[in-house]
């Protein structure tokens, strides 16, 4: 707390960034009270320059955000709170993410090469739920969870043999499919690739 520098109004800037995808979720402030709220609650509290008081964060409307960690900038004039979004939308909008609009005011679909592998999750374990028809997804779960294995072991091998070939298009294809595959292969499992990221993080030295 010593070392952030609160602005002439006895407020900082805070962005929360997603634990589990590594996307911006929303900017806002806080001050003092609602930073030292946050370390005793655990959940995101910001502070209204609107309404001028504290806010937490989503205690209306449910979208609560877990604080995994808290992080001061170089200069301490910034705070990110790292945190899971408990209900995956964070803008009162409606949308994931504040920042949904690109400069020209149309709305973003894409997401950023980074936020791909748990995105395609959350769209994997939605199919595994409602099995929509003219899903390749429910197809395949459907097929049940010894052919959801094989197909990944299928994909795999595809991809050491691109990877054989040194076909570098190959090769980027051939991964994608493969990691699509790993994922549906971990979700009827009940394992999260956040899982498998924390393990490897665990292993950094």
């Amino acid at each position: 707390m010593l070392e952030i520098k609160f602005n002439e109004e006895g407020l900082v800037p805070v962005i929360a960034q997603d634990y589990r995808t590594g996307e911006v979720r929303m900017l806002a402030y806080a001050n003092e009270e609602a930073i030292k709220k946050t370390l005793e609650t655990g959940y995101a509290h910001y502070y209204s320059r609107s309404r001028k008081k504290l806010w937490k964060k989503g205690e209306t409307s449910g979208e609560l955000q877990r604080v995994k960690e808290v992080r001061i900038d170089c200069d301490g004039d910034a705070v990110i709170y790292v945190i899971e979004q408990e209900k995956n939308r964070a803008c009162h909008t409606g949308e994931r993410n504040c920042f949904y609009r690109d400069i020209e005011g149309n709305k973003v679909e894409k997401p950023l090469p980074f936020e791909v592998l748990p995105r395609l999750e959350e769209v994997i374990k939605e199919r595994i739920e409602k099995l929509p028809e003219g899903s390749y997804t429910t197809k395949l779960v459907k097929s049940g969870k010894e052919r959801v294995f094989q197909k990944f072991g299928e994909e795999a091998v595809e991809t050491l043999i691109a990877l054989m070939k040194g076909n570098k298009k190959e090769i980027i294809s051939e991964t994608a499919d493969m990691l699509y595959s790993l994922i549906v292969s971990l979700s009827v499992s009940g394992v999260e690739i956040k899982e498998v990221m924390e393990e490897l993080a665990r292993r950094f030295k």
